[in-house]
């Protein structure tokens, strides 16, 4: 049933290519997207890049994670905290992600701290978010009942808090790994010599639209890769929560 609507696309892109209602130098068809494909896997290009940005967004990821989770915690616990960074933070969510490329610049060059830097950026905020409102959602009861049991202060909120706001937590890295990916795109476009934004803008500037697709299909890939692979630690890690089963 999952491939029955990407069958239906790649069947229509055939039909349309081949019939010539759409050119070539407008879209590419399938036969010669695979066609680059295969040359690219086979000179070696493909993987080059390919690892550099599965690179950049996991470093981009593990930044963002341990810095949302930080932050993340500390405005879900503390009132105080919440009115002097929350409404800071939630300002900076607004900008878009294009508008830090040249301030990245600026401040960190061309290199891969610009890059992994954008991402983190991209990634950072789902978590954060989601963090904050579950930390916010958890049942009274629980935080009552570790206060007479003696559970106070961070010990609080790393025995009760935080373990009760998991399954938002993973709600929230998986939206921001996603995010990463789309972050990406950005991130590459400073001054980058390899990784799938190289392969998209590569082929933008040679009028390749065989090049642009392959970038554009392992982009889709990666990120559907990336949200499958997190759906299934958040089942693993929240399987005792009482929801309702998928059908």
């Amino acid at each position: 049933m999952t491939l029955i609507l990407p069958g239906l696309l790649v069947m229509t892109w055939f039909a349309l290519t081949a019939s010539g209602a759409v050119k070539p130098y407008q879209f590419a068809s399938p036969q010669a997207v695979w066609a680059e494909f295969g040359q690219l896997a086979a000179s070696g290009a493909l993987w080059v890049n390919l690892g550099a940005s599965i690179e950049r967004v996991a470093f981009g990821f593990a930044a963002a994670l341990v810095l949302a989770v930080g932050l993340g915690a500390l405005v879900g616990t503390s009132r105080l905290a919440e009115r002097l960074i929350d409404p800071t933070l939630q300002a900076v969510r607004a900008v878009p992600s294009l508008a830090w490329v040249p301030l990245i610049l600026l401040w960190l060059g061309i290199g891969e701290t610009a890059k992994i830097t954008l991402i983190a950026i991209g990634a950072f905020f789902p978590i954060y978010v989601s963090l904050a409102s579950g930390i916010r959602n958890v049942d009274r009861k629980l935080i009552d009942v570790a206060r007479v049991l003696g559970v106070r202060g961070p010990a609080l909120a790393l025995r009760v808090l935080v373990p009760a706001a998991l399954p938002q937590l993973l709600i929230g890295a998986r939206i921001g790994l996603t995010q990463a990916w789309l972050f990406l795109v950005a991130a590459e476009l400073l001054a980058s010599t390899k990784g799938l934004g190289f392969l998209l803008t590569e082929g933008q500037q040679i009028s390749r639209t065989d090049e642009i697709l392959v970038a554009v299909l392992l982009f889709a890939l990666c990120g559907k890769l990336s949200e499958t692979g997190m759906r299934r630690i958040e089942r693993r890690l929240v399987a005792w929560t009482d929801t309702l089963p998928a059908s």
